[in-house]
């Protein structure tokens, strides 16, 4: 069939796609069934533990390991994974034991003698330093904003700041890992790029990519930290190959907060104009941001892909800073960006006197946002806000804020797909992608019995192994698009093979035939059946298996958004609770309604941490990080959830990604509904009560 004429499933003829289907590994992720890394437990296996430099910035002098090796228990010690620390928890030795105990105890038994360097670890600092600051990556467009200014309504120059944020996934990284034989190997990884992780630890291995099986069948989260197996992967590998066991290495907390990567910080002082009518005229900005060790760094402006701003000068610096190394962080660079010019847009409508609503319609480059932002102001009610910002007086303070967003989120050639129908009427799909928990082992299966004609209970989908067809990895929301199609494509080839050999015993063209309800049929007379079992007893014995390519058609990239969100301030105390968050959010063809929705609320939920809670402190004069656990590095809990109504926008009936855009413009709206309750604004997340009283201070 050729490409362009293959369309999903009509949502008011579909049994399961574009409707909410539930989970089909539900019941084995709440029963205990589902088997993450954590899980796996092999005959002999051994356990690694990983030496971390404790200095921000050293050279290793020596190490002796003389004392772990004489442990008993102990099976494997490797001495020169670095020698050179650039961050406090950078790998530096590891060790394998018959028990973690064992291998902790080893672990402190090493001594290492360091030359301990100076360190700088917050971007401020780091920034005023030339030999820590890579070159500007500079943006012009439209005139000289300096020469703007005089034909300004409205002028604001001020300071903002978004600091660096953890991944937080409940799963930690890790591995288990077992050679099969001189060079052969099995190893099961949380992982969000199954291929691409066989790949990179087969290379640092040094073994064939064909020979080693990389297994990831549930992970517990990854948002953007897990591409590669990591340091621990490769380590994990070289100490199975030591000590001739398999070996299992899971990092602990600290560990995940230090090492794993995180969110960049960014820094932006600016100057904005608005002119008398609500249009934005030019914003002229110095940004900075840290990556860690290195010197490259940038955010995402939103007035570039949102907005029209004809006047732009901005220049974005990379610092240097001896933290751990930043990774993908959902919507890489977005929310960040999003606070930083959202939060500008919303003080230069207040300045001019404008509703920030209507400000935003008049500045957004397509009518998409306009009719988002009128749906999402309906949904909050917003006619209840305050006309003026601050002028409500008392202790628990009311207020909405709103924003706008836009992500990619297209699908990416690669994806093959292979569905098997046998003879007894069984049916196998597999592909080799991965599922964050997003759900993508069930629209899989949902897929493929939608075209079959059967109930999904009947498709059992297998995905989650480098030994399945090619795919991806789960990252910038491009997995259901990317895989989506081909299980389509397979799907279908599957079944033009099925009414191959039903035409004959229906005594119509296969072109005239049509599965539903289990059955196989005449398009023009349901009447003339045969069950499905029926047709599959022709089949050859080993029954057939068909493989299905990505199809661009059945994909489009390209999403918009707007969220509005409610909150209540507790003036006397600082504390923000947020009430009501309206997300209403583009997403193409919904292959889950429920898992749309579900995706949505994540999103939120992490955009309200990100700007009530999440911030990474570092201590100066160590170099540490002293939040490194899940007491003191706070995120939204769930007795702090507020309602969140998600309003799934369908602007075309094509696939498209939507994991990461939810969570860009949760934090810039619940600023600027900080600011209509109460008049104060606060530039710097998280909004905390310190941070409350400081606005305070500043404001007065």
């Amino acid at each position: 069939m050729p490409q362009e004429q293959v369309r999903w499933n009509d949502p008011k003829t579909s049994r399961y796609l574009n409707k909410r289907i539930p989970r089909v590994d539900g019941p084995d992720k709440v029963t205990g069934a589902a088997k993450y890394t954590y899980d796996i437990a092999l005959p002999g296996m051994l356990y690694g533990k990983i030496l971390r430099c404790p200095h921000a910035n050293a050279r290793v002098e020596s190490i002796d390991v003389s004392a772990a090796k004489a442990m008993p228990g102990v099976r494997a010690i490797i001495d020169d994974i670095s020698k050179t620390a650039r961050f406090a928890g950078q790998e530096i030795a590891a060790v394998a034991a018959d028990t973690e105990e064992i291998a902790r105890d080893a672990i402190h038994a090493i001594r290492v003698t360091y030359d301990v360097q100076p360190h700088v670890v917050n971007t401020r600092a780091g920034r005023n330093d030339p030999d820590r600051v890579g070159d500007p990556a500079e943006l012009s467009e439209g005139a000289d904003p300096s020469t703007l200014w005089s034909q300004a309504a409205a002028v604001i120059e001020a300071e903002y700041y978004v600091p660096v944020r953890e991944h937080l996934s409940l799963e930690t990284h890790g591995i288990v890992f077992r050679w099969d034989g001189d060079d052969k190997a099995t190893a099961w990884v949380s992982t969000q790029a199954v291929h691409g992780v066989a790949g990179g630890l087969a290379n640092a291995l040094r073994i064939q990519r064909q020979d080693l099986t990389v297994i990831c069948n549930h992970m517990g989260g990854g948002f953007g930290s897990k591409f590669s197996a990591g340091t621990e992967g490769s380590v994990c590998g070289r100490l199975a190959r030591l000590a001739g066991k398999p070996v299992k290495l899971m990092l602990d907390r600290y560990e995940e907060q230090v090492a794993t990567g995180n969110g960049p910080d960014a820094l932006m002082q600016c100057k904005a104009a608005m002119t008398a009518d609500g249009k934005l005229l030019a914003i002229e900005a110095d940004l900075w941001g840290t990556n860690g060790p290195g010197k490259r760094w940038g955010v995402a402006f939103p007035y570039r892909t949102v907005y029209n701003l004809p006047n732009i000068r901005t220049r974005s610096h990379g610092v240097s800073t001896n933290t751990g190394g930043a990774r993908a962080l959902r919507a890489p660079g977005h929310p960040q960006g999003n606070f930083l010019t959202e939060t500008v847009l919303d003080e230069l409508a207040a300045k001019v006197g404008l509703d920030p609503l209507e400000v935003r319609k008049k500045n957004v480059l397509r009518a998409v946002w306009r009719e988002q932002l009128d749906a999402g102001a309906k949904g909050i009610g917003w006619e209840r806000r305050n006309k003026t910002p601050g002028a409500v007086s008392g202790r628990y303070l009311r207020g909405m804020g709103c924003a706008c967003n836009t992500w990619g989120g297209g699908g990416r050639g690669g994806s093959r797909c292979d569905v098997r129908i046998g003879s007894d009427g069984s049916v196998w799909v597999g592909i080799g992608t991965q599922d964050l928990g997003t759900g993508t082992r069930t629209y899989v299966a949902a897929i493929v019995a939608e075209d079959l004609g059967l109930p999904i209970e009947r498709v059992h989908a297998e995905i989650g192994s480098s030994k399945l067809g090619q795919s991806g990895g789960s990252g910038g929301s491009v997995t259901t698009a990317s895989v989506a199609p081909a299980v389509k494509m397979a799907a279908l080839a599957a079944r033009a093979r099925l009414f191959e050999v039903a035409a004959p015993m229906l005594g119509v063209s296969a072109g005239d035939l049509e599965c539903a309800d289990g059955r196989v049929q005449a398009r023009r007379n349901p009447s003339n059946s045969l069950s499905f079992e029926q047709v599959c007893a022709k089949l050859p014995p080993g029954g057939i298996e068909e493989r299905g390519e990505w199809n661009r058609s059945l994909q489009q990239s390209g999403v918009a958004g707007a969220q509005f969100v409610e909150v209540e301030v507790d003036t006397w105390t600082g504390n923000v609770r947020p009430i009501k968050v309206v997300a209403v959010q583009d997403c193409g063809y919904a292959l889950n309604r429920l898992a749309v929705e579900s995706q949505i609320i994540g999103g939120v939920i992490q955009g309200l941490s990100m700007a009530l809670f999440e911030d990474r402190k570092m201590d100066d004069p160590t170099g540490r990080m002293l939040n490194p656990d899940m007491e003191n590095y706070k995120v939204l809990g769930a007795l702090e959830v507020p309602e969140i109504v998600p309003i799934v926008f369908e602007t075309h009936d094509k696939v498209t990604g939507l994991g990461e855009p939810p969570v860009i413009p949760t934090a810039a709206a619940t600023g600027n509904a900080v600011f209509n309750a109460t008049g104060i604004r606060i530039r710097t997340l998280p909004i905390t009560p310190r941070r409350w009283f400081d606005a305070l201070e500043e404001q007065s």
